[in-house]
């Protein structure tokens, strides 16, 4: 979080073929999904978030290495840097954390592009159009009742500054790019 504040940290994917063929399938698991987040997002719930994150399937470590995480307390291992209800606490659902903002996506086709993923000249917006299924979101949010103020009124979150004061406009990805330091040769 304090490098990119409230920065995407989840995704949720699945292959185009799955979606088509199996639409309400496909619904069903992200209105799953959702309601999951919500859940994550309770403070009441924030133990038992932990104590399921711990086991040994996922992270694997003892529940305590956890629980603060998620409640908001960092300790950086150094005398006197602990941090007790940290703005950059995990999110899950809150400041639409579900949300797949087309914005974020750009951010990482530019950071591709940066490090020569894809070239400079590939269509973003056609592939982020592609592969981002903002629609389905939104349709399950309605599906699930999720009150209009939970719901982003746009596609992008606009222009994102990061910890280093650099800036990302989506309207203008390049200028980005082209204020990096370090980054590949670019034309």
């Amino acid at each position: 979080g304090e490098l990119w504040d409230k920065h995407p940290e989840k995704s949720f994917g699945m292959r185009a073929a799955y979606v088509d063929k199996y639409p309400k399938a496909a619904k069903a698991l992200l209105m799953a999904v959702m309601e999951a987040q919500q859940w994550c997002e309770k403070p009441d719930n924030r133990d038992e978030v932990a104590a399921i994150c711990a086991k040994r399937q996922w992270i694997n470590c003892p529940v305590e290495d956890v629980t603060d995480r998620v409640k908001g307390k960092f300790d950086y291992g150094v005398p006197g840097k602990v941090v007790e209800h940290s703005p950059h606490i995990m999110r899950y659902w809150n400041d639409h954390a579900s949300y797949p903002f087309q914005s974020h996506d750009l951010w990482f086709l530019t950071e591709d592009i940066r490090w020569g993923k894809f070239e400079i000249g590939t269509d973003t917006k056609a592939l982020i159009g592609k592969v981002n299924r903002e629609d389905m979101w939104r349709d399950a949010a309605k599906a699930l009742s999720v009150p209009a103020d939970q719901i982003p009124t746009s596609k992008s979150r606009g222009k994102e500054t990061f910890f280093d004061g650099k800036v990302f406009d989506p309207e203008n990805p390049m200028d980005y790019l082209k204020s990096q330091a370090i980054k590949r040769e670019i034309g």
